[in-house]
């Protein structure tokens, strides 16, 4: 639910609605959905989607390791500035583990307890972060088969689980061992499967069409505006004078909010809108909600990264 703190209208000559962007502005400021294929690294990915788009800069929000295929949202242009606002969003697997003997329906479901909830995990030798133990939070495990050794499951958790570690520590706790055969990752943050989820081919194709003759609608498809990547936060939307001095580095003041979110707590991790739905920054609340509605001065946020540019606002 949306609350309105202040009734203020948008100067239709300042910015624009992120659906009327141009192709060339979604290519200096937008994000592909993409699905990961098996074999190269999320790197690699990323600078195919660079010579495929002709784009100077790209960046993901969330490695994969080479076999494991499924959604890996890249951000071009100035878009990679909001990548941070993916890479904590709680993430969600298809996983595909063997366990080295037979398991019981019984053992899946004591593995299946243990595991779901807050964990403490050592990431592997292999990974790029310090091996030190950590607690993460395993939201659910849903299983979906089991056959023999193997058992077929759902994983949603906290972002840097590592899955294959979270399989191997099951398969330590029953004794039995296990490991993960494959793993394909369906959700990151807002992005799905079934949100314009594309291949590198159908990145390609889009291009060529476009390059060809004009054709926009594909690429359109492909290319999605920056704003989709902070879809799950909670937001505050700002008068368009506040738009321009938080542009240039003020803090935002109650007075510059028009509409806020309903729930927002104190600290949580926002996004601040323009009134047109265009993403001015990412910020932390200094105040709730509650408090935002009761109260008349005060600073509302802590801007943690302004992502609009100078200017587009005067």
């Amino acid at each position: 639910m949306v609350i309105v703190l202040k009734k203020s209208e948008t100067n239709p000559g300042f910015g624009k609605k992120p659906i009327m962007r141009t192709i060339d502005e979604l290519l200096k400021y937008g994000v592909v959905n993409l699905d990961k294929p098996s074999g190269p690294t999320s790197h690699q990915v990323v600078e195919f989607v660079e010579e495929i788009l002709n784009v100077k800069k790209a960046g993901h929000s969330g490695t994969l390791d080479p076999k494991v295929t499924g959604v890996l949202p890249i951000m071009l242009g100035r878009g990679t500035k909001v990548i941070q606002a993916v890479l904590k969003a709680s993430k969600k697997y298809v996983c595909l583990a063997h366990f080295h003997k037979k398991i019981t329906k019984r053992q899946v479901k004591l593995a299946v307890k243990q595991f779901t909830g807050e964990i403490t995990q050592l990431p592997p030798k292999k990974s790029n972060v310090k091996r030190v133990k950590r607690k993460r939070n395993v939201y659910s495990i849903d299983i979906l088969e089991i056959k023999g050794n193997d058992v077929l499951m759902i994983v949603e958790c906290e972002a840097g689980t590592y899955i294959r570690k979270l399989i191997h520590d099951m398969g330590e706790f029953l004794g039995i061992g296990a490991n993960m055969q494959e793993l394909r990752r369906v959700k990151a943050g807002p992005f799905t499967e079934e949100m314009n989820l594309v291949t590198l081919q159908d990145l390609s194709d889009a291009m060529h069409y476009y390059k060809k003759n004009g054709n926009e609608k594909y690429l359109r498809y492909c290319v999605l505006p920056i704003e989709v990547a902070v879809s799950h936060l909670k937001k505050i939307w700002i008068c368009d004078s506040a738009v321009k001095s938080l542009c240039q580095g003020a803090q935002l003041n109650l007075p510059g909010i028009s509409k806020i979110d309903e729930g927002i707590k104190k600290g949580e991790f926002i996004a601040i809108m323009s009134l047109k739905g265009e993403l001015v920054a990412l910020a932390d609340a200094l105040m709730s909600s509650n408090e935002m509605k009761k109260k008349k001065k005060g600073r509302a946020t802590k801007t943690r990264r302004v992502i609009m540019e100078r200017g587009i606002y005067f």
